[in-house]
């Protein structure tokens, strides 16, 4: 199961990825970006915890509809936000999967030059 620690550990090791705390009536708020983008929200302290993750508009209602551990994005855009609900319920991989597409669709709306300072920073494996 996803706690508070594994779900900021998957977020932080997303590349370029950084952990903000900007909302100063949440303080315990933690919003996880990426060139100044936001691609994760969630209150670690929160019980049960959940994670609001951006999500393709065509897949959030598929999720939604065979996971109801997964909502339309709490004070967020429903079309492209979904709140996660991490009950133990879902698979970890799923959990670790939806917050790479999350990532992946927040770089891939960066500028060209951020996408490519990016990749040029990504750490080589093997």
């Amino acid at each position: 199961m996803i706690d508070a620690r594994a779900l900021r550990a998957v977020c932080l090791e997303q590349n370029g990825a950084g952990e903000e705390f900007p909302f100063p009536r949440s303080p315990d708020l933690s919003v996880f970006k990426v060139c100044g983008k936001i691609f994760a929200l969630t209150d670690l302290t929160a019980d049960p915890l959940s994670v609001s993750l951006k999500c393709d508009p065509e897949l959030a209602p598929q999720l939604r509809a065979a996971h109801p551990e997964i909502i339309p994005g709490y004070h967020l855009n429903k079309r492209h936000w979904n709140t996660v609900a991490l009950t133990g319920s879902l698979p970890d991989r799923l959990v670790r999967e939806m917050i790479e597409d999350s990532y992946d669709l927040v770089v891939a709306g960066l500028p060209r030059a951020a996408r490519l300072r990016l990749d040029r920073d990504r750490p080589r494996r093997g």
